[in-house]
């Protein structure tokens, strides 16, 4: 049976909190005894879904609306989490956008295109440039990055939301390998298809069944915010898949669960 990972004393930061995953995340990290800071751009709906999670869980919550895109509005939001609950132990990037609709790169809007690019890309640089300095300060500290299966394998009709997520992976192995040595570690998470209203509003899920439960999610990156999975910093976990007590047990080697490229034979020059 897997041990529910306690959070007492931890705070953690969730962008993209007010709906999705991140709503998820808030209530199942509020009720292992975290204190949560969300944000979200939305002010009116991001505080009615933190004090929902503070009545449910009786955990205490803030809501602080910003965009992550924008470097003042990341600043002044973390600055706010810091005078109001203490130094941040998680940061989970979250927020993000998905490409409009289903179409071949050269069939985008640009501007939409690249501001999904942005949303993840912008807004993870923003918030792990902004919190990680206090973490390294501190000597600790978890961030986690939310992936997807398309960091690893583009589809086409989702070219901006592919090529955001694989730089958020190679974001996070840069932030990793830049924090050895410290108690400040990164990880990728992928949540697997959970049903939110993203998910659902994407012509790639109709029809189907088999969503990831998110309590799985949940229970991942609290095994990370433990410090359980240490051994995974800057490698790829996918909720669903990944069971917490098997990852614990197990150590990777080499480049597992890293972003490379496979030789074409064991003549390759590049490999």
């Amino acid at each position: 049976m897997t041990a529910v990972a306690d959070l007492t004393g931890q705070v953690a930061l969730v962008t993209g909190a007010s709906t999705g995953i991140g709503r998820h995340l808030v209530e199942g990290l509020a009720a292992r005894g975290a204190t949560v800071a969300g944000l979200a751009r939305g002010a009116e709906r991001l505080t009615a879904a933190m004090a929902e999670v503070a009545d449910g869980t009786g955990a205490r919550t803030l809501a602080v609306a910003a965009d992550v895109t924008d470097r003042a509005s990341v600043a002044a939001a973390v600055s706010q989490v810091g005078d109001d609950l203490g130094h941040i132990d998680l940061l989970v990037n979250n927020a993000g956008l998905i490409d409009a609709a289903e179409v071949p790169l050269w069939e985008a809007d640009p501007d939409q295109w690249w501001d999904v690019v942005t949303s993840h890309i912008r807004g993870g640089f923003l918030l792990c440039r902004t919190v990680v300095p206090w973490m390294v300060l501190r000597n600790r500290g978890r961030v986690v990055n939310i992936a997807s299966g398309m960091s690893v394998r583009a589809r086409p009709e989702y070219s901006a939301y592919s090529v955001a997520k694989t730089g958020l992976m190679r974001m996070t192995e840069a932030l990793a390998g830049a924090l050895e040595g410290s108690d400040v570690r990164a990880f990728d998470v992928a949540p697997g298809v959970v049903e939110t209203e993203m998910t659902r509003a994407m012509p790639m899920w109709e029809g189907f069944t088999d969503w990831t439960p998110p309590e799985q999610v949940v229970e991942l990156i609290a095994a990370i915010a433990a410090g359980e999975l240490d051994a995974w910093s800057g490698r790829f976990l996918r909720a669903g898949k990944d069971d917490p007590d098997t990852m614990r047990r197990r150590t990777p080697e080499g480049d597992a669960r890293q972003l490379r490229l496979r030789p074409y034979g064991e003549d390759d020059p590049v490999a």
